[in-house]
């Protein structure tokens, strides 16, 4: 039963935080989670370390109010920038105050940065004459190292960093496309979209399957580690006819699931009619255990 809510009630917004940013000391800030050597000991750890070093707090905590010790608050994010503010020696941090105690969607709901965000991120502030040197150190990256991230698609076409924008994929899955040409970079990502395989080791299959002509220098062998001229070719054959087989399958699948869904509807009708299920398991037995496992059925995809 739907509870009745009054219509003003609906323009009433209830805000998540306070409107304004609340100094506090650390010490009357309880964490709800503790952190561990490992923790501190790790590469993230340092990485925001190296930041608050650098540029200070960017994004400040969420605390809320501790209902059961006035005066205390109770930290939902932010523990390893606290953390690293007490190795500092810092006594205060400015906080978002909350006006709920629920952690879940700051500890559960994390959104990852993909490798072309970071570049978006990092050739943005170089765009705003912010020193490499300084970014580096914010990031707690070498120069070198800030560099390659900042022409991360450099070589690569649009459409692929579009394709990727979203996606994990490492640093060295790029430099594996940018050896392709533009039309090949694009079959190569739906490839590792459709298989949901990021990883270098799939890239540089790809990179073995693919024809001389469609490499950016057609003239230099590819030299794929482990791997004879012979096996090379014969991997160009097969990821040839699976891109073709792909292809035909998406090209046909909304059809092909729509016409199954009508049969295993027709069918479920069919077995469920008393006579006629009589009559099969009389008759064709076989085909009335078939004809009742696809009306059982609740994805068209087969199980491993």
């Amino acid at each position: 039963m739907n509870r009745y809510v009054s219509p003003d009630a609906l323009t009433e917004v209830i805000q998540a935080f306070s409107s304004d940013t609340l100094v506090l000391a650390i010490s009357s800030i309880l964490p709800v989670r503790p952190i561990g050597k490992t923790v501190k000991a790790s590469h993230k750890y340092r990485q925001i370390a190296c930041s608050i070093e650098e540029i200070g707090i960017v994004e400040p905590p969420v605390v809320c109010r501790d209902k059961q010790t006035r005066g205390t608050y109770l930290l939902l994010d932010g523990h390893l920038r606290i953390e690293v503010l007490k190795d500092r020696g810092q006594t205060q941090v400015e906080c978002l105050v909350s006006t709920d105690d629920e952690a879940f969607t700051y500890n559960k709901r994390v959104s990852r940065l993909s490798a072309i965000q970071e570049q978006r991120m990092i050739a943005k502030a170089i765009e705003r004459n912010v020193p490499k040197e300084k970014i580096a150190k914010a990031l707690d990256i070498n120069v070198r190292s800030l560099i390659r991230k900042a022409t991360l698609v450099d070589g690569i076409c649009e459409e692929v960093v579009s394709l990727l924008k979203d996606k994990m994929c490492p640093m060295a899955v790029f430099d594996v496309l940018r050896k392709m040409i533009p039309i090949r970079q694009i079959e190569a990502a739906e490839l590792l979209i459709n298989a949901n395989n990021y990883s270098v080791g799939y890239a540089s299959a790809i990179l073995a399957g693919t024809a001389q002509a469609q490499l950016v220098n057609p003239s230099t062998p590819k030299r794929i580690k482990g791997m004879t001229t012979e096996a090379l070719a014969r991997m160009e054959s097969e990821l040839t006819k699976l891109q073709q087989a792909i292809t035909s399958i998406q090209d046909s699948y909304g059809q092909d699931h729509l016409h199954l869904t009508v049969v295993k509807g027709y069918l479920s009708k069919l077995v469920g009619n008393t006579k006629i299920a009589r009559y099969l398991e009389k008759h064709q037995p076989d085909f009335l255990s078939e004809f009742r496992n696809i009306v059982q059925m609740t994805s068209t995809i087969a199980s491993d």
